[in-house]
């Protein structure tokens, strides 16, 4: 399993949100850089987002959500064209960053 896994719901449906479009990126100063990019599958998870044994350095990271493609795919507007979450990686442990998801808000939590 990759370091960094997440999993979207979608809660105006009650259901995972597959197709989103994820993007990963290491701070560096004070400019950002494309680490990994990947797409959640039907279940809404994204656990290949790195190579099983890739480990990244410790720092600052934003994972960026798609949700603006996701939601117009189905033709329902959002105020929300992407959600972007900035953390901190001290350690090499696994980190599990889901988002739930509706067209007008969203809330994401560290997990497990």
């Amino acid at each position: 399993m990759s370091q960094i896994t997440t999993h979207v719901l979608d809660t105006n449906k009650g259901k995972p949100a597959w197709g989103v479009i994820i993007v990963l990126q290491e701070q560096v100063g004070h400019e950002w850089f494309e680490v990994a990019k990947g797409i959640t599958n039907k279940e809404g998870r994204l656990t290949n987002l790195l190579q099983e044994d890739e480990q990244l350095t410790l720092g600052i990271y934003k994972i960026s959500f798609d949700v603006r493609h996701y939601f117009g795919s189905y033709d329902i507007e959002t105020f929300y064209p992407s959600v972007e979450v900035i953390f901190e990686i001290k350690t090499i442990e696994h980190y599990h960053i889901p988002l739930l998801i509706s067209p007008f808000g969203y809330s994401t939590y560290k997990g497990c």
